[in-house]
């Protein structure tokens, strides 16, 4: 007898469409994060060495900033509800 190669499905438990949304956006809140602050700290870390005589104050205010715009970002992205994530540089506020 020759064996079936039919593929079965297989059943598997999916995540609801709310924690899948709420996923999205912890993962872009955390990676912008990190992406705003760096880039912030990078800023601070080049006014320092050009202007500022190699003080540490602009590399953390840089980094204080990127922090902080990412923050407001994830905020108004969680308080939205169930709208999808965009970055809110592309598009223009009414």
């Amino acid at each position: 007898m020759a064996e079936s190669t039919e593929l079965k499905p297989v059943a598997r438990a999916t995540k609801p469409v709310s924690e899948a949304l709420l996923n999205e956006k912890w993962d872009h809140a955390i990676s912008s994060l990190i992406v705003r602050s760096s880039v912030g700290l990078g800023f601070g870390v080049v006014l320092s060495v050009l202007l500022f005589k190699r003080r540490a104050w602009p590399a953390w205010v840089g980094l204080g900033f990127g922090a902080g715009r990412a923050y407001e970002e994830a905020d108004t992205a969680f308080r939205r509800g169930d709208n999808p994530v965009t970055d809110a540089l592309r598009h223009a506020r009414s």
